[in-house]
Parts: structure tokens; sequence; C-alpha cells
């Protein structure tokens, strides 16, 4: 079929599936609103995990899929109520054909306004049908920019990050071409967005496309402009098209500004505020975590109110505390870096770094805990409590930190608990320093 786009057949053929898109449009839209409605959700909670848990890749991700699924949503509803609009005013056509305005028997004034400003209903269904069918081609046209702009700053972040940054790399590998390569990158960008937002201007002087044209080529597969150029001037050479997008982009802008609005009770109070010694956060209380989006904070007591005499108390797995713990003890920093981004299929078992045994493995894991606790201790009121973490999981699957401390020495009523860590200085002295307080009250059962 596409090697006879030039026959008559196969124009024909594209001219009677033109005049019946509307039906595959609202089919796909009442199908594609469904899923983004399912998804949206799942992908907001994965979203909100990823960058608790610190993991900047899987953030990046989904935070690209929400950005989608929202363009898509606003996109697709409103072409879904644009078609329903021109379906009705094709039903009330055959019902009542084009406006009378003689019938309406309006003063001079107001009629000729009218015809003005209307001309025909016809006109005005052959404006929906347009915005319409324009605006479902640009919904998905959006999801490709937005692939653009991340593919851009993966690549800015991934030179920067293995070139730049590369200590296995001779110098004028990682300074000079990794720094040649993110200049590139930077001002390539800064054209392409230029060049984007003028609709073409550095394309029409001939001097200015000659320098331009191989930022153009390089960014082409960089913004995977391949797959959608086509959709890009056909929109541009369209009068209409153009002004369609110069539409949407303030109504985005105000979209963005309406959803970062909410309403403030009082000067002092938010609650999005650190549990302190007068206020209680429920990311630090497990039974308040009720919610596929609730993730816990950096430390997490089973409720408000404790009735036992213990106190459990589990810290969710960070990146910072593994820093931490090497600061203390160098000796446990392993020569290959594991962390990051890893494919699930093992081929080999070793940790590269020649430790290989499982009896090494054991010995370093017991030091690392034994640095942990060195490390971290806790304060309920001014009574000083040691710490003794076990590694494991909540109950949403979290890897964390986990002890329990001991109460039967504390009366009854509100107490607070502190957590204090040990921080070595500039200097080499080794500090302490509270990082959480959580308010909890005691009373025996």
């Amino acid at each position: 079929m596409s090697t006879d786009y030039k026959s008559p057949s196969f124009k024909k053929l594209l001219d009677s599936l033109q005049q019946q898109s509307w039906e595959l449009e609202l089919i796909i839209s009442g199908f594609a609103i469904f899923g983004l409605f399912t998804a949206y959700d799942p992908i907001r909670t994965s979203m909100l995990n990823a960058q608790n848990e610190e993991q900047i890749y899987s953030f990046v991700i989904f935070f690209v899929a929400m950005i989608a699924c929202s363009i898509l949503l606003f996109n697709l509803l409103l072409h879904v109520i644009l078609r329903g609009l021109w379906i009705g005013a094709l039903g009330l056509r055959y019902v009542s054909g084009d406006i009378d305005f003689e019938e309406l028997k309006y003063s001079e004034r107001f009629k000729s306004y009218l015809k003005k400003r209307i001309i025909s209903f016809d006109r005005y269904i052959a404006n929906l049908e347009n915005y319409c069918s324009v605006l479902f081609a640009i919904s998905f046209l959006l999801i490709f920019y937005v692939l653009a702009t991340t593919c851009v700053i993966v690549s800015m972040v991934l030179v920067a990050n293995f070139i730049i940054d590369n200590d296995y790399l001779p110098a004028w590998i990682s300074k000079g071409i990794g720094t040649a390569l993110m200049i590139f990158l930077s001002v390539g960008m800064f054209l392409t967005f230029f060049d984007f937002i003028t609709q073409g201007l550095l394309k029409r002087n001939k001097w200015v496309a000659k320098v331009y044209f191989p930022v153009y080529w390089v960014f082409s597969f960089l913004t995977l402009s391949f797959l959608y150029r086509p959709l890009v001037y056909n929109f541009l050479d369209h009068r209409f098209g153009k002004r369609l997008i110069l539409l949407l982009t303030p109504i985005y802008l105000l979209i963005l500004f309406l959803t970062s609005l909410g309403y403030r009770n009082s000067n002092f109070w938010d609650k999005e505020r650190s549990s302190s010694e007068i206020f209680a956060n429920r990311e630090n209380y497990a039974d308040m975590q009720d919610e596929d989006e609730d993730y816990p904070g950096d430390i997490v007591i089973p409720s408000k109110v404790i009735t036992k005499k213990y106190l459990k108390v589990f810290m969710p797995f960070s990146g910072s505390f593994e820093e931490r713990v090497f600061s203390f003890d160098e000796s446990l920093k392993p020569e290959n870096d594991r962390r990051g981004l890893k494919s699930s299929i093992v081929f080999n078992t070793d940790w590269s770094d020649k430790i290989t045994s499982r009896k090494q493995k054991d010995s370093i894991r017991k030091k690392y805990m034994e640095t942990f606790n060195f490390i971290y201790s806790f304060k309920i009121d001014s009574l000083d409590i040691d710490a003794d973490f076990l590694l494991t999981t909540d109950k949403k699957n979290h890897l964390g930190f986990e002890t329990y401390l001991k109460l039967d020495s504390i009366n009854e009523g509100k107490h607070i608990l502190r957590l204090v860590r040990k921080k070595i200085e500039d200097e080499g002295d080794t500090t302490k320093l509270m990082v959480r307080t959580i308010p909890f009250f005691y009373y025996q059962d």
C-alpha cells in the first residue's frame, strides 16, 4: 500500500477515510481516556515512590509518563466535548437548516453584527470539524515533544556523568571532548527551541541555514523528530494549525498555574511541615499511611499513641546512609560502586572487588550494621537510648532499618522521640546532630 501512494485509487481511499475519520477519532479517544484515567493514579504513585526512594532513572520515566498522560487527558477530553458539540450541530442542522436572521426580527444593528460574526451555521460546523481534527492530531504530537525534551536533557546528563565526571577517562577526553559536547548540546538545545517557537525562522535565511543545518541534523536524532517530522510541517504550512498551537500554549500555562493554586487557612501552619515537638506529620506514623501513594518519612513509629512497653522504629533506606557509613569506615567502600541502574539478569554473582566468598560478604554486612548502629541513636525526652538496628522491609515492602526501644522507664503522657546522628567535622572531630523529632503519647493498655 505504501508504494502506490501516488495512485488515484490510494488518494480516493484516503479521501474516503478522511470523511469518516471522526468515527475513528471518537473510538480511539474513548478507549484512550478510559485507559489514561485507569493508569494515571498508578503512574503518579510509582513516580512519588521513585522520588522518595531516590531512584532517579525510574522517577524520570514515570514523570515523563505522567506529563504525557496529563496532556493526552486534557486534549482528548476537549476533543470529545468538541466532537459532541459538532455532532449536535449536525443534528440541529438536519432539523432547522441554516440560521434565518430575518426570522429573529432583530434590529438592523444586531442583525448586521450577527451576520458578520456568524456568517452561516455551515461555517460554524466546518470550523468545529477543523478544530476537532487538528486537536486530535496535535494531542499525540505533543507527546513526541515531551519525549524530545526528555531525550535532550538525558543526553546532557549522560555526557556529564559518563564523560566529564568519569575518572577512568584521560583528561583530554573527559574535560576537552566532554566540555565541547556539553557546549554543543546546550547551544543546540537553545537554537532548536528558538527555531521551534519561531516556526522555522533559522531555516529561512540562506547563510543562517547553512550554520544551523548540522545542529538541526544532530538534534533530529536526539529529539526523535524523524518519527513525527511530517506532522510538524503539515501543521506549520497551514494557518489554522499554527493558530491552534498558539491558542493551546497559553491554555496549558493557565492550567499549570491553576493547578498550583491552593487556599491557605493559617499564617503559621500547613500540612506539609516536618514533625516537631508541636506538630505531627502523618508520614511518621505507620497507621496513618493507608494510601498507596503514602511513603514513610525518614523515621516511622507505629502510631501517635503507643500502648506497649516498647516502641518500634523504622527508617526507610536511603543512599545517604551508605555515604555516612563510608565516611566513618572507608574500608567498607567497594572498589567498584554497584549502586545505580542495573539489570536483573545476573551472569556473575561476584562482587567484582575481591570480595567473593559468602563469609566475606557476611562479614562486610555485619561491619556495615555495626557502623550504622554507631552513627545513629535516639533520645526520648532527655533519656539517651542506643539503637540496635536490623535490616528488613515494612508491610509495603520498603527496605529499611528497624529497631525497638524500651519504654518501661518513662511515664505516661506526651513524649518526644529524637533521632541522633554522629557527624565527622572538617577538623576530624565527631559531633552529634538532632536530625528528626517525632511527638507521641504513651499510655499502657
